[in-house]
């Protein structure tokens, strides 16, 4: 009896059948897990390219513009009009600009104001249209949920209360004059 179950384990152990089952169980979870964590991070990095795209295009055409004040929506608009890829951009988009003097220059602060959906709407933190020829920093903060938010690389990023991840995009310009 005893020797029946040596000779049994032993060809079982010898057996070659299933090797390949064994190697896929193995890899393929690295795979897989590869795969998502590279299709978030191409998501963040359109969503980045896309806002700075926007931010570019509003900011060329208010140097360019009329010489008038640029108010908050338009160019809020322009920039979600040029962002292709942003859902939602008019509701997750918030913009920060103040002018500044180039002699004693103040950088924005890095505490970044973004939009909070699990918090209660707030007005424009800082939207100074500023004077012609005046220096003027603009910086946009974009929230948007991640595709996976329970991967680890979502998990890495910094979130809000409601799971968003926010994108920063920071510009200067000088408004030129009539």
């Amino acid at each position: 009896m005893i020797d029946r179950i040596r000779t049994t384990f032993a060809r079982i152990w010898r057996d070659e059948d299933g090797n390949s089952s064994v190697e896929f169980i193995i890899a393929f979870p690295l795979y897989f897990a590869l795969l998502v964590m590279s299709l978030e991070l191409s998501m963040i990095t359109l969503r980045h390219t896309m806002l700075e795209r926007g931010l570019d295009i509003a900011v060329r055409e208010l140097r360019l513009g009329t010489g008038s004040a640029p108010q908050h929506d338009d160019i809020k608009q322009i920039i979600c009009d040029n962002a292709l890829v942003i859902s939602k951009c008019e509701t997750s988009l918030r913009l920060e600009m103040v002018p500044t003097n180039i002699r004693s220059f103040t950088a924005l602060d890095d505490d970044v104001d973004c939009t909070d959906k699990s918090a209660e709407s707030n007005p424009v933190k800082a939207f100074v249209p500023g004077q012609q020829n005046a220096l003027m920093l603009l910086r946009a903060c974009l929230k948007y949920d991640p595709i996976f938010p329970k991967w680890d690389l979502a998990r890495a990023l910094s979130t809000d209360a409601a799971g968003q991840i926010s994108i920063v995009s920071k510009t200067a310009f000088v408004q030129e004059p009539l």
